[in-house]
């Protein structure tokens, strides 16, 4: 056969199966927003829509070229479409460090990374900050006399406190905090050491603003007071998404155990609900023979569970990843009332468009590259299944397989997204799950609907009995497997090709009909390799240059052994270190001189100057250095080396030096010519 004539029939073999193409697509133009250095100018973006749309009509008008047209139609569009989001989420940025009064509204209750208690507040006022410049959101962290005060929602609250702009990425191409805060439209984050003092209480009443925040909260006091120690903990967290009581080594010990997403009120709780909810219904409605005759028990029972999602969406504060498994749920029961086939993959490629339409800013975190992967992947792998015959396993061991083959099926897919992102493999992890995610299922959940629908009677506490021993062996496996040897392997970051790669090739395997799938090997294969060779910088300086670290054969060496925990944990994590910053600054290859700190990297001769006679030490480094990091505002006269000080960091971030064709090169965390609206540059 001529190779014409094969491309033309595997063309051909595509046509029926190009629908879920539309969100890889779609996927690529978001992300390619994303990854630009400065904002399209308006006329770029009108010229994108016109092209999208111009697309758009020539599949119309040519439908055997209509596939590519609407591939370009559709990533032509998702540049116009992130940009449109950034402009509607945008809110007051705080462009300075404050310190003074601080008074708003608590509409959020948390905790964060170090395990302190977290307000986020809104009706933000500020000393001596006009309107048109306060944020619209704050998040403040309680310390000192202010840690383990609690208050009520909607409360308005007065403290003082240091509030800064939200920090930018503490290495190049780290996470982006700052784009993160905007899309959540936190304009500031901060901490207080003082007493938090109640301005003017909580209103109270059915009509009290903030109703579903007070009905979580109490949802997730009284499940706690009912279930003391970590099982309530993990219960409130499970029913409403609040893990304030959940401790840091409960926590840690669910990551390492790969079972802290059974914590996230995400793709597997939602399930689990309304799976529970529609069973549930049609058992309802087919024991009363008559309703059963007459009504659409099937479409009910998917309007019922539709209905339970829907409040469990907005009972746990509606996040992102909530949202977008709610999505993905409507989609499947949607489809049940339509009388279609639920778990397709035109299903999960319709909701993820949906999700990418609301909020397509979420294309770039792990939730949704983690969610998506998952269920496409299974998806695909039952989907397929179910098309072979001759090889399906007796009736009673089919929930056994489909328990070990889901399992293995999410985390083989999940699992590049996951190392990626959070730099750990969970090597007991699909045993983790085998134990865990069948009582999870078949006990946790529906002990959930049962304590909700017992609720209003008093008699909630039934369901809450039930869900105790199945959660205390779920957190006992996180446990034994999280603090079992060898339970994790850290890995370094992957360059940013990687996960592209994987992700083409993953779709291409998924989506492409006949042989020609197994091509997507190549991309995926190509993104591995890369990955084995990634390299980190040789140095790397904090924004501030009070911290730096430097790669030697033994691993990452640190100049502190406290302070400025966060750079210092993701600069290790993504090197793949599991050091502590203790453990990182014993090791050797770091000299104190007079000159301060010293060492050599890559032919060049550096010092780290800090304290009260940095500045004076200046000129004496910078005669036997090459090159000179000063925690402290150089003076303007010229010096003989390179000084690298905080003025210099101001407009770069943090700095990372890596050799490019041998040459030492320093690389900035922000670009300081980036014009992008979350940057201070752009505000």
């Amino acid at each position: 056969m001529a190779p014409a004539t094969r491309i033309f029939h595997a063309l051909e073999a595509q046509r029926g199966h190009l629908f879920p193409w539309l969100p890889v697509c779609l996927g690529a133009g978001i992300c390619l927003y994303f990854a630009l250095g400065t904002e399209p100018a308006p006329g770029v973006l009108a010229a994108l829509a016109a092209l999208s749309g111009l697309a758009g009509l020539m599949a119309l008008r040519l439908p055997v070229l209509a596939p590519a047209f609407w591939g370009v139609a559709v990533l032509a569009a998702g540049l116009p479409l992130s940009a449109m989001h950034t402009r509607a989420v945008a809110a007051p940025v705080l462009s300075w460090h404050y310190y003074g009064p601080i008074e708003g509204r608590v509409i959020g209750i948390d905790r964060s990374a170090s395990d302190r208690v977290r307000l986020t507040l809104d009706r933000v006022r500020l000393d001596r900050v006009p309107p048109d410049r306060r944020p619209g959101k704050v998040r403040v962290s309680l310390h000192g006399a202010a840690e383990g005060w609690r208050p009520a929602p909607g409360e308005t609250v007065m403290l003082t406190g240091h509030l800064s702009p939200p920090g930018g990425p503490v290495e190049p191409g780290g996470f982006d905090f700052q784009r993160h805060a905007w899309f959540l439209g936190i304009g500031a984050v901060g901490y207080t050491r003082t007493p938090v003092v109640t301005a003017v209480p909580a209103e109270t009443g059915l009509l009290a603003p903030l109703p579903l925040l007070r009905l979580r909260l109490h949802v997730a006091d009284a499940v706690r007071a009912a279930m003391p120690g970590p099982t309530g903990a993990f219960a409130a967290a499970i029913l409403t998404g609040d893990r304030s009581g959940i401790g840091e080594d409960t926590l840690e010990n669910l990551r390492r155990a790969n079972l802290a997403h059974l914590l996230a009120i995400s793709g597997l709780h939602m399930g689990l609900l309304t799976g529970v909810v529609f069973a549930a219904f049609r058992l309802a409605l087919a024991a009363v023979p008559p309703l059963a005759l007459r009504w659409p028990s099937k479409k009910l029972a998917a309007v019922g569970a539709m209905g339970a999602g829907a409040f469990y969406l907005a009972l746990s504060g509606g996040n992102v990843a909530t949202e977008r498994a709610f999505v993905m749920v409507a989609v499947a029961l949607t489809a049940v009332i339509f009388d279609r086939r639920a778990l397709t993959l035109r299903a999960v490629a319709i909701a993820a468009l949906i999700v990418m339409i609301l909020r397509p800013d979420s294309v770039t975190g792990p939730g949704f590259q983690m969610s998506f992967a998952a269920t496409a992947a299974l998806v695909g792998v039952f989907s397929w299944m179910r098309d072979r015959e001759g090889w399906m396993p007796p009736r009673w061991a089919r929930p056994v397989l489909a328990v070990v083959i889901s399992s293995a099926v999410a985390g083989a897919a999940t699992a590049p997204v996951a190392a990626a992102h959070f730099n750990r493999i969970a090597d007991y992890g699909l045993v983790a799950n085998l134990l865990s995610v069948p009582l999870m299922g078949t006990v946790v959940m529906p002990a959930a609907v049962l304590a909700a629908v017992l609720a209003p009677f008093g008699l909630g506490w039934v369901g809450l009995a039930i869900m105790r021993p199945p959660i205390a062996w779920i957190l006992g496996v996180a446990d034994r497997v999280g603090g079992a040897e060898g339970a994790v392997t850290h890995v370094v970051t992957p360059p940013a090709a990687v996960l592209p790669l994987m992700a083409l090739g993953g779709a291409a395997i998924l989506l492409w009909q006949g042989r020609g799938r197994w091509a997507g090997l190549a991309p995926v294969a190509l993104g591995a390799a890369l990955w084995s060779v990634a390299d980190r910088p040789l140095v790397l300086i904090s924004p501030d240059a009070g911290l730096f670290g430097v790669m030697t054969p033994e691993g990452r060496v640190l100049n502190r052994a406290r302070g400025q925990g966060f750079a210092a944990e993701v600069w290790l994590e993504n090197d793949g270190d599991g050091a502590t910053q203790a453990g990182a600054h014993a090791r050797p290859g770091l000299a104190r001189t007079e000159d301060g700190v010293t060492f050599t990297v890559a032919g060049l001769s550096i010092a780290h100057l800090s304290g009260r006679d940095a500045e004076q030490a200046l000129p004496r480094a910078c005669a036997t250095h090459d090159v000179v990091i000063l925690a402290a505002e150089a003076p303007a006269a010229a010096l003989p080396c390179t000084v690298i000080d905080r003025g210099h960091l101001a407009g770069t971030g943090a700095l990372g030096l890596t050799l490019r064709k041998g040459v030492p090169t320093w690389t900035p965390a922000q670009d300081p010519d980036a014009r992008r609206p979350w940057t201070p540059g752009a505000r």
